[in-house]
């Protein structure tokens, strides 16, 4: 069983990632906050009193299902929106993976400001290229290497079988090296 203070100090770890999971998901920052504030209560209220060790996974698979859910929600209000209108709807925190992109271990202490900046840049494209991958690839992209979670887990939180995983890794992988290289970057 889960402490109050195990599931606060598990809460307070996972907002950040959470939400960059969340934004790159569907590509609007105020729907992502709702979304990660919607699945922390869910699982504050639902799944509280279960073991620390199983939170991670919990709170994924409900983060991907709140996720689900937005497009379902925008799916309909859409369809709505169509049929009756012509007009459409319009401090100190743990460091990102994709905002810090560290090549062989080096410090970034010692770079200079045009390294900066060009990472930043390649972070930028990146980001940009995720978001143009299909949803289920882009949430096993984001699963697996973002959130290294491995296969089985994967497969849990997306709710879908190992084997489907694998395919749509691959796919993403060899999109986004596709679209880097044609943008002219190599990693």
């Amino acid at each position: 069983m889960a402490t109050e203070k195990e599931l606060a100090d598990f809460l307070a770890g996972v907002q950040r990632r959470a939400f960059k999971q969340a934004a790159f998901a569907v590509r609007d920052d105020d729907a992502a906050l709702d979304i990660v504030q919607e699945a922390m209560i869910k699982l504050s209220q639902h799944y509280g009193d279960r073991p620390a060790p199983e939170l991670a996974l919990l709170f994924t698979r409900i983060l991907q299902n709140a996720i689900h859910d937005h497009f379902r929600r925008h799916k309909v209000r859409s369809s709505w929106l169509t049929l009756f209108s012509a007009l459409t709807p319009a401090g100190d925190e743990e460091a990102d993976p994709l905002e810090t992109l560290e090549a062989d271990g080096e410090s970034t202490a010692t770079e200079g400001a045009a390294e900066t900046v060009e990472r930043a840049q390649i972070v930028r494209v990146i980001e940009e290229e995720m978001a143009r991958l299909p949803v289920r690839q882009r949430e096993a992209f984001v699963l697996r290497y973002w959130e290294d979670l491995d296969v089985a887990e994967t497969a849990a939180a997306m709710g879908c079988s190992e084997g489907s995983v694998k395919t749509h890794c691959s796919r993403a992988t060899h999109a986004l090296a596709r679209a880097l290289r044609n943008r002219g970057i190599t990693l």
